[in-house]
């Protein structure tokens, strides 16, 4: 999970924002991912990751 939300955050950043839900609804559209659970881990790993301090 880890893997797949760092690539697609290298890839696609400017698509996910913040937002849990919203970043489960761009995951519908950039990725196929068959599971829900899938999605919805890899959306909060994105989700965090945006939400994380950048490190000075």
């Amino acid at each position: 999970m880890k893997n797949l939300g760092t690539a697609l955050l290298a890839k696609q950043r400017e698509y996910f924002s913040n937002n849990f839900e919203a970043n489960k609804q761009q995951l519908g559209s950039s990725a196929s991912i068959d599971s829900k659970r899938v999605r919805n881990r890899v959306a909060g790993y994105i989700t965090r990751k945006m939400n994380a301090k950048p490190r000075s």
